[in-house]
């Protein structure tokens, strides 16, 4: 099923959920149990990161075409620029598509923790958008996905700018955006109305990172620049040494960040679930109730 379609559809939303590859046999175990967990809810589909410099290469095109084939859920394989030449990604693609996989999303990646700064590889990429527009220029049939930030990249000078290189990405051939996590909906809102002020008129589906550790949100805001409302932050700092009432507040908020968002019409909603599936299940058990 390519993707495009099923948030096009007209339908109910498409819930989708993102897992990273584990590290370990034990890991990958654990990571289909949360999968026959989410089953039920009927997810439009589920994506697999791609580590940083393609260190868990291997494990990612393993693991989306297991997940297909053994849960029936459709997967996504994430995929970067990160220190691959172009015969190293065509390779990658062939391989993906020789699995019957159908859907791919196209990333520049994070660089290597390290080596902090973007190196493109010899004869690489340096965006997401060369190598969507590589995906075509080979005639491969995926349906292709792209990275959007509603706050704005870190790297880009200017939001501006950052929304330019998000309408090339599109225009190389990328059919539907993912959004990097916020916790304000006015931000999704406000890049929306730009985006189709500049022309993009691709589904534009919300990424929702519900907290469940207030140490590990730190971190992760930190790195991707997403910006937690004060309230939200002082009510975290209030439980921070109880987990259990961080995972609900998490949980009840974003409920009601969905819950406006769905009210809004979005196409569906992608849940960055840190491969733990407590939380998302129990938004979205919730929305569909």
């Amino acid at each position: 099923m390519r993707i495009v379609d099923r948030l096009t559809s007209g339908g109910a939303p498409c819930f989708s959920f993102e897992f990273f590859p584990p590290k370990t046999d034990e890991g990958v175990t654990s990571l289909f149990a949360t999968l026959k967990e989410l089953v039920e809810l009927k997810p439009g589909f589920v994506s697999v990161t791609y580590g940083a410099g393609g260190s868990s290469r291997q494990r990612t095109l393993e693991l989306v075409s297991a997940i297909k084939r053994e849960t029936g859920i459709e997967s996504m394989a994430h995929l970067t620029c990160v220190g691959h030449s172009r015969a190293e990604l065509r390779e990658i693609l062939e391989r993906l598509r020789d699995a019957g996989m159908e859907n791919v999303l196209a990333l520049r990646g994070d660089p290597p923790k390290d080596n902090p700064t973007f190196q493109v590889a010899p004869d690489g990429f340096s965006h997401g958008s060369e190598l969507a527009a590589y995906i075509r220029e080979l005639g491969l049939p995926f349906c292709i996905g792209g990275a959007c930030y509603p706050e704005g990249h870190l790297e880009s000078d200017t939001r501006e700018l950052d929304l330019a290189h998000t309408r090339q990405k599109v225009q190389s051939g990328a059919e539907f955006l993912i959004t990097q996590l916020f916790f304000d909906n006015a931000f999704y809102f406000h890049y929306v109305e730009r985006a189709r002020a500049a022309g993009i008129t691709c589904p534009i589906v919300p990424g929702i990172m519900p907290i469940t550790n207030a140490a590990q949100i730190d971190r992760i805001t930190t790195m991707c620049g997403a910006t937690i409302p004060k309230r939200l932050e002082l009510a975290l700092a209030r439980r921070k040494d109880d987990p259990e009432a961080v995972l609900q507040l998490g949980v009840a908020h974003a409920t009601v960040q969905c819950v406006d968002l769905l009210q809004a019409g979005v196409p569906g909603i992608h849940f960055y679930t840190l491969n733990r599936s407590r939380a998302s299940r129990m938004i979205v058990t919730a929305l569909q109730v």
